[in-house]
């Protein structure tokens, strides 16, 4: 097979930038002699762990820190792991991550290309002894590119690529894909998005958690990323991150977490216009139509990047694509989302590049929440899912009919001491998830809105908004909502969430202000006997910084002030929760 180039989309490179010096970068021209080994008993348990089929061979050839040159004369350092036997043209699968190439990956990359493939596991620009510097989604396009000019020079490529992205990797993925051309065939997309824009900035906060939570991991990586920490090492550098998530103001949080100034989290902390030049210029929203590859994207329903991810699938459906989606009950960095991503990945790269049909009948597979259910779906939302109301009442009702009288239910959330983050969509996936509510709804600063005992099934699945009237003390604060089933023991479990930050906006002559939240969305069964509860508060503290109540930014100090807030339940403000379901 003739090796393909890249699109006429994409950018033409002038041939003086094609192949800058090697020798200049500081990496050996050519990486390491090349050494065969036989599959190990370890690579025998990882292969098992992923969840893969028997081997394709048993021998595998690995070369190390090939240097891949940049249009700018900057080399990234890659590693090359194939069958050891000729097995003819096989794909080649390409991983670019900021995470260095050490740790679990290459048993994980041995036991891919044991499949019939070639992996390239690359690093990207300024991370794991690669040159330039690394400035968090800035040159993935360009880069992955270049990256890809380069496989088509090589003699074992056979011009059939396929793209593995999980989280970083699949941004990176998705700054290249669209200009790829033909030679793309299949890609898989876990837990990341096309911009990362609306991860760092939810509901109009700052996804303070995220933000540092990612910014210490680099930091503890360290120059030499192959390295594991020691025990004494990993406690105190998590006690550090727990200290920057406390800390103000944020513009020194950064130093606190990782010991120095991070350059890209000052710019996330003052670029806080999500629709200006900075972001805009990270975003590659506006090229997820253009894939014609098919995609298969993987999410979980407590993953920080939900949304976006399925903001992505929207814009391909929209298309005319036909993707596939798989959402498990899964966190961020959990091993349950990685094992399905790379279990997935193998088959659908297998099915597309042998032109076979699609590995399932419907596209859509999630799993359901509460009943521990996996469901099939042509498309998602599922057909005929509707939005239906559920209408807070004062005292703490919820009930599918509007309140008949004026009520409001009144708390304080005091930034000094912050409503605290349980559980749901977090970073660190030890501290995400599903969790017993029960100690957070039992702080004054958190309202509850609970239904009776259900009668029968109740299951949404879809988007999850809700509406909130408040009256505040001050023009500026956060309104968080909460979606929970009510066991019949009790404990209330977190379904799905979602913060609005409000700054000045317009209150009627009452003084009220509609505030709508968009929660995360769902699928979950909620059973009969169950009740249905809603929370409402003002943060979520450190998944969301702080508000101040002042209006003041993100970077500056600020006096932390604390706001009143009212939640009205009437019929001229009905607070309501609109649940998806389906009939």
């Amino acid at each position: 097979m003739q090796p393909l180039r890249p699109s006429a989309a994409s950018p033409e490179y002038p041939p003086s930038n094609r192949r800058p010096d090697i020798r200049a970068s500081g990496i050996s021209g050519n990486g390491q002699s090349p050494v065969k080994r036989w599959l190990t008993p370890l690579d025998e348990a990882t292969r098992r762990m992923l969840g893969l089929p028997a081997p394709a061979t048993r021998r595998i050839t690995i070369e190390r820190d090939l240097p891949i040159p940049m249009r700018d004369g900057v080399c990234l350092p890659a590693d090359h792991y194939s069958p050891a036997t000729d097995r003819g043209e096989l794909p080649t699968i390409l991983i670019r991550t900021p995470y260095g190439r050490g740790g679990s990956n290459p048993r994980v990359a041995r036991a891919v290309a044991a499949q019939g493939f070639h992996v390239v596991l690359q690093s990207c620009r300024g991370t794991a002894a690669g040159t330039g510097e690394f400035a968090p989604m800035r040159h993935e396009r360009e880069d992955g590119l270049d990256t890809v000019a380069w496989l088509a020079d090589q003699p074992w490529y056979a011009g059939q690529l396929c793209v593995f992205g999980f989280s970083y990797s699949g941004y990176a993925g998705w700054g290249f894909a669209a200009d790829a051309g033909d030679q793309l065939i299949a890609l898989t997309m876990a837990a990341t998005a096309a911009q990362f824009t609306g991860s760092l900035y939810t509901g109009g906060a700052f996804s303070l958690d995220s933000a540092l939570t990612w910014v210490w991991g680099l930091g503890a990586l360290g120059s030499d990323p192959e390295r594991q920490p020691t025990l004494i090492e990993s406690w105190l550098r998590r006690s550090r991150l727990h200290a920057a998530l406390a800390h103000l103001p944020l513009a020194e949080a950064d130093r606190v977490a990782t010991g120095q100034r991070v350059g890209f989290f000052q710019e996330w902390l003052t670029e806080d216009d999500t629709a200006g030049e900075y972001w805009l210029e990270r975003d590659h929203r506006s090229r997820v139509a253009d894939v014609q590859a098919p995609i298969h994207m993987i999410a979980g329903w407590y993953d920080v990047m939900l949304p976006c991810q399925l903001d992505d699938y929207a814009a391909l459906c929209k298309a005319g694509r036909r993707p596939h989606l798989t959402i498990g009950p899964w966190r961020h960095n959990s091993s349950g989302l990685f094992r399905r991503l790379v279990s997935e990945a193998v088959a659908w790269y297998k099915a597309n590049a042998e032109g076979r049909p699609a590995v399932r009948e419907h596209p859509v597979r999630v799993h359901i929440g509460g009943s521990n259910q996996w469901r099939d779906y042509p498309q998602w939302p599922p057909p005929g899912a509707r939005p239906r109301p559920w209408y807070l009442h004062a005292g703490g009702g919820l009930h599918t009919t509007p309140a008949a009288s004026d009520g409001r239910d009144v708390f304080t959330y005091d930034p000094n001491d912050p409503t605290p983050a349980l559980g749901g969509p977090r970073l660190a996936a030890a501290a995400a998830g599903r969790q017993d509510n029960r100690r957070l709804e039992a702080r004054p600063d958190v309202r509850t809105y609970t239904s009776d005992p259900l009668g029968t099934v109740v299951e949404v699945l879809g988007p999850v908004t809700a509406t909130v009237y408040v009256s505040a003390s001050r023009d500026h604060f956060d309104i968080f909502v909460r979606l929970c089933d009510v066991d019949t023991s009790g404990r209330s479990w977190n379904v799905c969430d979602g913060l609005t930050r409000v700054s000045a906006s317009a209150a009627d002559t009452s003084g009220v202000r509609r505030v709508e939240v968009t929660l995360w969305p769902t699928a979950y069964h909620f059973k009969p006997g169950h009740r249905i509860r809603i929370q409402v508060s003002g943060g979520a503290h450190p998944r969301f910084a702080r508000n101040p109540g002042t209006g003041a930014a993100l970077a500056e100090p600020s006096d932390l002030v604390p706001v009143r807030l009212e939640v009205h339940t009437s019929p001229q403000y009905e607070s309501t929760i609109a649940l998806s379901v389906v009939g």
